[in-house]
């Protein structure tokens, strides 16, 4: 059974940082994209950050510079560093495995912003 296990959410005030972790099973980790979505509240769930098998990241305008997502293959692990945060990150962030043959996600975990 593939799963996909978020940690790391919370609550942090604006400007602080948060870390997410995503550990995934171990049939799928090396062989997927990783990313990381979020969702607000009345919102469409949206791309925060992508790494491919290889190593290459993508970021929209919205975070970049502020957001950095790796890999740990040897841990099935993903992580997101998320820094400067800002009250508009707000949302669930869901973790994602991608490839040609599956598309798995993860239960999401909340990441507050506020004073």
């Amino acid at each position: 059974q593939v799963q996909l296990v978020e940690s790391g959410g919370g609550l942090v005030q604006p400007g602080g940082s948060l870390r997410l972790s995503c550990a995934a099973s171990m049939s799928i980790f090396s062989r997927s994209a990783m990313g990381w979505y979020r969702q607000a509240p009345g919102k469409q769930r949206e791309l925060v950050a992508v790494i491919t098998r290889g190593g290459n990241t993508d970021y929209p305008d919205s975070v970049k510079g502020r957001f950095t997502i790796s890999r740990d293959n040897a841990k099935n692990t993903v992580y997101l560093q998320m820094n400067s945060l800002k009250p508009e990150d707000t949302a669930v962030y869901y973790c994602n495995a991608k490839s040609s043959r599956w598309d798995y996600w993860g239960q999401g975990t909340q990441v507050t912003v506020s004073s």
